[in-house]
C-alpha cells in the first residue's frame, strides 16, 4: 500500500499573531506544498529531504534536532512501535523551511495526514489540526498558536477565530477553532510573499512576547487586543474587494507588531522598500527576526522587480490552495 498526503504553506494577511492569544487571524495558503508518503516496508526508514535514517527500536524515536524529527515525534504522539509499523517515510517540501510560512507544521500536518489514512483513525480536519499541534508543542517543544496547522489543514483563504484557545494548552473541552473560508465569495488579494534569506525558528521568535503576555503587560495584551480586531475588520475589507483598505489593515498590524519588538532589521528594509515602491500594504508573513514579508499590490510586477532589487532572497505568490489532500493506491 501507498498512502501519499501534501498540505500547504500559509501567509498571515491580518491578525497575526493573535492566534496565540486568543485572536483573529485572516491566511491565505501558499502555492508551496510538504508532502508525505508512506510505503508498505518490512523496516521503518525515514527520508526527510535527503537525509534518511532507520527506526528500529523505541530508542530511535529521542529527537535528535535533525530532519527526522517530525517523523520521530509524529511516531511517538501516535505511540507507533517501529518494529510493527509495516511502512517507511518519505519527506519533502516546497515550502522554505525556517521562512515564517509553516513549513513544518504543513510536514506535520501531511505527516499526520498519512498515518490517519494507513490507520483508519477516523480524524476529522479540526482533530487533524489539533493533533499536529500537540505533537509540535507537547513532543517538539515549541512555542506556537494555531493559525498554521489550521491552515496547512484546511488551505484557503480563511477567517479563522481562536476564542478561548489563548492558554494554548488544548485542553478537554477547549472549543475548537471557527474557520471561515472566504474564497468562494471574492476575488483573491493579489499578494507577493518575500523571503528576506534570514532563518528564524518561530518558537523562539514568540517566546518572549508570550512571557510578557501571560505576566499581564498592559501594553502587550492591549497591542494584541487590536490586532484582532484588524482581522474582523479586515474580513470585510477582503469580501468588498477594498484593497486599498486591507492595506491599511496590514500597515496598522504591522506598526503594532514592530513597536513590540517582533520584526526584524531584514524583514524592515524589505517592506521599506514595498512601501516605497506603492504598496497597498506590507507586514511580516509570520513571526519576525528574518522569514518573510508579505506584500498587497495592485502592480505585482513592478513589485517583484522592486523587492528583489532591495535584497529579497525569493519570491512567491500565495493564493487559495487546496489544504490537507491524501491518496492512497
Amino acid at each position: 500500500m501507498i498512502v501519499t498526503a501534501s498540505a500547504s504553506g500559509r501567509c498571515g494577511i491580518v491578525g497575526n499573531p493573535t492566534d496565540m492569544y486568543g485572536g483573529s487571524v485572516i491566511s491565505i495558503s501558499t502555492r508551496e506544498r510538504a508532502i508525505c508518503t508512506l510505503r508498505s516496508s518490512q523496516e521503518l526508514t525515514v527520508n526527510s529531504s535527503g537525509q534518511a535514517g532507520l527506526i528500529a527500536t523505541g530508542a530511535d524515536l529521542e529527537l535528535k534536532s535533525d530532519r527526522l524529527d517530525i517523523a520521530r515525534a509524529a511516531l511517538t504522539w501516535f505511540n507507533i512501535d517501529p518494529a510493527s509499523a509495516g511502512f517507511s517515510i518519505e519527506i519533502s517540501t516546497e515550502i522554505p523551511m525556517q521562512a515564517g510560512m509553516a513549513g513544518s507544521t504543513a510536514i506535520v500536518v501531511a505527516l499526520v495526514g498519512a498515518l490517519d489514512r494507513w490507520f483508519e483513525y477516523g480524524l476529522h480536519p479540526w482533530a487533524v489540526a489539533e493533533t499536529a499541534r500537540k505533537i509540535e508543542n507537547r513532543v517538539m517543544g515549541v512555542v506556537c498558536g494555531h493559525q498554521d496547522q489550521h491552515m496547512a489543514t484546511f488551505g484557503g483563504l480563511n477567517y479563522m477565530d481562536f476564542a478561548g484557545k489563548e492558554t494554548l494548552l488544548q485542553a478537554d473541552g477547549e472549543p475548537l477553532a471557527t474557520i471561515e473560508p472566504l474564497q468562494d465569495f471574492c476575488q483573491p488579494p493579489s499578494l507577493i510573499a518575500a523571503h528576506t534569506g534570514v532563518q528564524h525558528h518561530s518558537g523562539s521568535v514568540h517566546a518572549n512576547p508570550r512571557d510578557r503576555w501571560m505576566a499581564g503587560d498592559v501594553e502587550v495584551v492591549e497591542s494584541y487586543r487590536k490586532i484582532a480586531a484588524l482581522a474582523r475588520t479586515g474580513k470585510r475589507a477582503i469580501l468588498d474587494s477594498d484593497w486599498v483598505r486591507l492595506g491599511q489593515l496590514m500597515n496598522e498590524n504591522h506598526r503594532i507588531t514592530s513597536d513590540l519588538g517582533g520584526s526584524g532589521e531584514s524583514n524592515e528594509r524589505l517592506i521599506s522598500a514595498a512601501r516605497t515602491a506603492g504598496a497597498l500594504g506590507a507586514k511580516l508573513a509570520g513571526a519576525g527576526g528574518g522569514g518573510t514579508i508579505l506584500v498587497l499590490t495592485d502592480r505585482p510586477e513592478e513589485m517583484a522587480t522592486a523587492l528583489k532589487l532591495a535584497g529579497a532572497d525569493s519570491l512567491y505568490y500565495p493564493l487559495p490552495m487546496p489544504g490537507l489532500t491524501v491518496t492512497q493506491s
